[in-house]
């Protein structure tokens, strides 16, 4: 099969963010190859593309993809130009906020899995959590379980018995946890972006649900955030 991989083989979801990233090192310390794909879906955060080829070098992936899917062309999320991006949000709200994107962890994950047939990948990487997040429901155990018998039930290699992992290494971590595991595997983290309302220049706005986030787990690391060495605090 063209491009196929001899070694052993994960496809990374990779956005620019820090938990990607993070997720990605972890893999890759876990012996696979790295092949990279980040999606242009239509997010008003387009400084994240450029991240994550920062990213992308840094974790010496073998190949990185930027697919263009225009999620945008659907709408229904803030995060693709509908409504402004919540700020000051209760950050542990049960409720599903304007930025969650209709179906994008699955429109995501299916396209990673079909580059993962070409490459015969064993593995998709993915940066969800289910503590410090959003609350998005396509960041939640259950969900990835059901993704990964989906896999093995819809693609050539699952019928044959080999069927793609979902390795979500961060899923149980909190977001200080996270930042400590990249901190000793010597991420660097000034690469990543997380805000999802940057300015022009790409300074992080400081009050999206991603930045405190973001933000909460440095402080709890006891750790400063380096990303705000190019821009001063919000």
């Amino acid at each position: 099969m063209s491009g196929a991989s001899d070694g052993r083989a994960a496809v990374l979801l990779l956005s620019g963010g820090l938990d990607s990233y993070t997720a990605g090192a972890i893999a890759r310390d876990e012996g696979y190859e790295l092949h990279a794909l980040t999606v242009r879906y239509g997010q008003v955060h387009a400084r994240e593309i450029a991240a994550s080829r920062d990213v992308a070098q840094d974790l010496k992936v073998v190949r990185h993809i930027e697919l263009d899917v225009n999620l945008a062309a659907f709408g229904g999320s803030a995060l693709l130009g509908e409504g402004a991006i919540p700020k000051a949000r209760e950050l542990d709200a049960s409720d599903v906020p304007a930025t969650y994107v209709p179906a994008r962890n699955t429109i995501f994950l299916s396209l990673a899995l079909g580059w993962a047939e070409v490459v015969r990948a064993q593995a998709l990487v993915i940066g969800v959590n289910a503590l410090d997040y959003s609350g998005y429901p396509d960041c939640r155990p259950e969900y990835l379980a059901a993704f990964e018998t989906l896999a093995a039930l819809a693609t050539k290699a699952g019928v044959e018995g080999h069927p793609c992992r979902i390795l979500a290494p961060l899923l149980h971590m909190s977001k200080s946890e996270i930042i400590r595991h990249g901190i000793t595997r010597g991420l660097r983290y000034e690469l990543t972006h997380s805000c999802y309302d940057p300015d022009p220049s790409g300074r992080p706005c400081g009050a999206c649900d991603s930045c405190r986030l973001r933000a909460r787990g440095f402080e709890e690391a006891g750790l400063d955030d380096p990303v705000f060495r190019a821009w001063p605090r919000p």
